[in-house]
């Protein structure tokens, strides 16, 4: 069988990505994300979106052109780069009690999943792909998902496969998401844990909650601002 060129199969990722409506810079600097750990890497050093000035839900496009974004921001983002690099563009959502949700780009290999994840937090972040359904995959971020001293997660979706959508939506969108955070939200969820288990969890200690204080990215100075937490 004759080796691909690595330049023809460069140009065949940014014609992905320009395809789905990206300008060749930022299809280029997506198609250069040839793994999901290097994927992971651009998406964690993406500056926190902390939200100034109102909720918002940022397109792919939108992401790189202003340079910030939360969980939801980052997943789309990491979706279309794995993409770009011929993997299905997946998401995963995964609900919390009193808490926000958190979606992830889901990805396989070797028959398992992994995830990559948009956090400011140590705790949700990238999961090698070692995990042989979703439900491993979701479980894996159990104990340190929560709020204070609460667990929160409760349930996970269906993969969320966004070639069902326009890529208008969600690649190019020079608005507010919505219709993917309609789609996350549909998707079937599944739960984690039963009620009874529910009424038995531990609570967080206080080695936990101190951990929890570390952050990547320090929210601005304004006390007034919505904090991303996770």
């Amino acid at each position: 069988m004759k080796a691909v060129n690595p330049v023809d199969r460069m140009d065949v990722q940014i014609n992905r990505g320009m395809g789905l409506g990206l300008s060749r810079g930022a299809a280029t600097k997506l198609a250069r994300l040839r793994t999901p750990e290097r994927i992971q890497d651009f998406i964690s050093a993406i500056p926190i979106n902390f939200e100034p000035e109102g909720d918002t839900a940022l397109s792919v496009a939108e992401v790189l052109k202003q340079n910030r974004a939360h969980c939801f921001e980052g997943a789309l983002v990491a979706a279309c780069a794995l993409y770009q690099s011929g993997q299905p563009p997946l998401l995963m959502d995964m609900s919390a009690c009193e808490d926000d949700d958190h979606v992830l780009a889901i990805f396989r290999r070797g028959g398992c999943w992994g995830a990559i994840s948009k956090g400011n937090s140590v705790w949700l972040r990238f999961r090698d792909p070692i995990y042989r359904s979703l439900r491993e995959l979701a479980m894996s971020y159990f104990h340190e998902y929560g709020l204070r001293r609460k667990k929160t997660l409760r349930s996970y979706s269906a993969a969320v496969d966004l070639r069902q959508m326009d890529s208008a939506l969600w690649v190019t969108h020079a608005g507010f998401c919505q219709e993917v955070i309609d789609r996350l939200t549909c998707a079937r969820h599944y739960p984690l844990i039963s009620t009874s288990q529910e009424r038995r969890l531990r609570c967080r200690d206080d080695m936990e909650l101190r951990i929890e204080q570390l952050r990547q990215f320090e929210p601005p100075a304004s006390s007034s601002l919505k904090i991303v937490e996770q």
